[in-house]
Parts: structure tokens; C-alpha cells; sequence
């Protein structure tokens, strides 16, 4: 794989993670059925298809990497209910922030992205970890980005070592008791339950590492 990320390969991790959105759609409504408003899936489809529809439009599509994190950042807001809008939002809008007008990122780059986004999750949701939500799994990935190439590891060993790491967040979300949001208030019973947030969160990270080792048709 190329250490480079360049607007292709961006556009094609946001048109992966709708599809991997797509089609576990119904499993994450399920589990936000047990301990939300039973709409994570419904919402967050409806979201990354008015993002893959954004990233169609030969006339007003955004052309540098800020430009894309940036409307899809905003297009997520806009469109998905509930508090993951928000907070995916914020997550690519402070990613944008944090690159700029630029055509091309390096792993630091996107590791530096990647912390970017956490921290504005963590100051839009007033979580932390532990709380059972999808900083449980954007937590670990960003961590574990950081410290395999702080150690030198390649590219593609760091971001497959921060999908690993998501999708543990994710599950060890299971036996939590939830402290933030809509599953807070069920207390005890929320105990038990993956958290759809992190789920979707993994898939998001996975989406990225089978993007950016694989390339835009996984192969």
C-alpha cells in the first residue's frame, strides 16, 4: 500500500464505511433498540447516503481532503437525528480543521487527524472512557495508530492495529454500565448490551483500514 492518502482514497473509506453502514443496518438499530431510540441504524444510513450522494455531484463535489472531511462533516449534522449526527459531525469537522486545504496526507497526518476528531467527540459528548459510548472504540484505535507508528511500524500495520483495537473497545462495551446518553438512564440494565455507538465507531476504523491497505476495491 502507499503511505500516501490522497482524495481518492478518502472518498473511497467515506463510500466503504456507508456501505459497511448499509448493510449492518438493522444490527445496529437492534442494539440501540435494547438501550437507545432504536434508530442508530436507520440514522447513520441516512447520513453516509447523503454524504456518498455529496461526494457524486461532479459539480459541487469538495476536491482537497479538508474540503471532503469538511461537508461530510457538516452533510452529517445536517442529516442523521438523534445524538450521532453531532458527534460523527464533529468528529470529520475537526478532523478538516486539523489538515487544512491539502491533497495529500502522511500516516502522522492522519493520526494527528484521527486525534483530532476523538478530542472533539470527547468535547461535544462530555464522555470519557468507560462511559459505553463510541468513545469506547475511537479511543483504543486512536491510541493504538499512535503508538505502532511512534514504534515505526508501517502504515498499514498501524491503522489494521487500530481496527483491532476499536472493535475490543467495542466489545468490552458489553459488560459496561452505561454513564452518557439515552442508555444512561436505564442504569443496571443497560449492563450487557454492546453499545451501537462503538459498533458503528469500529466499523468506521475497519472501513479505513480495509480502504487504505486494500485499496478502493479491497483487493
Amino acid at each position: 500500500m502507499s503511505e500516501i492518502i490522497d482524495v481518492s482514497t478518502l472518498r473511497s473509506w467515506l463510500i466503504r464505511f456507508a456501505g459497511d453502514v448499509e448493510e449492518h443496518a438493522a444490527g445496529l438499530t437492534e442494539l440501540d433498540s435494547a438501550i437507545g431510540d432504536a434508530d442508530h441504524g436507520s440514522n447513520l444510513t441516512r447520513g453516509m447516503k447523503a454524504v456518498v450522494t455529496m461526494l457524486a455531484d461532479e459539480d459541487t463535489a469538495p476536491e482537497s481532503i479538508g474540503a471532503i472531511l469538511k461537508q461530510t462533516g457538516m452533510t452529517l449534522v445536517s442529516t442523521v437525528g438523534g445524538a450521532s449526527g453531532p458527534l460523527y459531525g464533529t468528529f470529520f469537522l475537526r478532523m478538516a480543521a486539523k489538515v487544512g486545504d491539502c491533497d495529500t496526507l502522511g500516516p502522522e497526518s492522519v493520526a494527528h487527524a484521527f486525534r483530532a476528531g476523538l478530542e472533539g467527540v470527547q468535547a461535544r459528548g462530555k464522555a470519557v472512557a468507560g462511559d459505553k459510548t463510541m468513545l469506547d472504540a475511537l479511543i483504543p484505535a486512536t491510541d493504538a495508530l499512535e503508538a505502532e507508528l511512534g514504534a515505526g511500524k508501517p502504515f498499514a500495520a498501524a491503522i489494521r492495529a487500530a481496527a483491532d483495537a476499536a472493535e475490543a473497545g467495542r466489545d468490552a462495551t458489553t459488560p459496561m454500565l452505561a454513564r452518557k446518553g439515552r442508555a444512561s438512564y436505564l442504569g443496571e440494565r443497560s449492563v450487557g448490551h454492546q453499545d451501537p455507538g462503538a459498533t458503528s465507531a469500529a466499523l468506521l476504523v475497519r472501513a479505513a483500514a480495509t480502504t487504505l491497505i486494500d485499496g478502493e476495491d479491497g483487493k
